[in-house]
């Protein structure tokens, strides 16, 4: 068992983890913006916690951290204002990485996109442009940072029924080249999040992702094995 903080917690993928986490045994702690939110947090088995990522520095990520294991990263600002984007995808996700070294907690799994980079190739002026940046950069900080990380990528989102099934792509391209689909449901990402969170093996590795055919321990065992 370890003890999970989620933040972002009252978002799709996050609420439909939570009771997945649990399930698996997890003790949950989910981090949310509004009071009104903790009945609903709370009916899926998590302790809720109301705090504004906005602004928050590394000491303060570091107090909401104490005694947890590891760090779920699914919080953005939601198509908000470019500010609020950089603010919440970009310098909370940053700080929150602070705050989980000063707090000595290690493991830390990020959801990130399908192909998240600085290479994206966008135009500042592009309107997608702040997020693809505020995520490339937290990404790579993640990345560079000593804690025991996995950056979890999946595609275009919809709300279809969960599979089970995955088809995956290491970070490089040497896994997966020809993706045949290019979406993943919502319940499939939650549940790549809960098996990831057990898989040590995965730390160190960005994981791009569509719904597949393998099951997610396959897709998870041929990737690591081709890597």
């Amino acid at each position: 068992m370890a003890r999970i903080i989620i933040l972002g917690g009252h978002g799709k993928i996050a609420r439909l983890a939570t009771p997945k986490l649990v399930a698996a045994g997890h003790e949950v702690t989910s981090v949310i913006r509004k009071t009104e939110q903790v009945p609903t947090i709370e009916s899926l088995g998590a302790t809720a916690v109301v705090a504004d990522l906005n602004g928050r520095n590394a000491k303060s990520f570091a107090k909401l951290f104490a005694a947890q294991d590891v760090v779920v990263w699914s919080a953005g600002a939601g198509g908000g204002s470019p500010e609020l984007t950089y603010a919440i995808d970009r310098d909370a996700a940053i700080a929150s990485m602070s705050g989980a070294a000063q707090a000595g907690l290690k493991r830390y799994v990020m959801v990130s996109y399908f192909g998240a980079s600085l290479a994206h190739g966008l135009s500042s002026d592009h309107s997608f442009y702040p997020y693809a940046q505020s995520k490339a950069e937290a990404d790579k900080a993640l990345r560079d940072s000593d804690l025991d990380w996995t950056v979890l990528g999946p595609s275009a989102l919809t709300d279809d029924p969960a599979t089970g099934s995955i088809e995956v792509q290491e970070a490089d391209g040497r896994v997966g080249t020809e993706l045949e689909n290019d979406s993943v449901s919502r319940d499939d990402v939650a549940s790549v999040i809960v098996a990831a969170v057990d898989r040590d093996d995965l730390i160190g590795h960005t994981v791009n992702f569509n719904n597949g055919t393998s099951s997610i321990p396959e897709a998870f065992d041929s990737l690591l094995a081709e890597s």
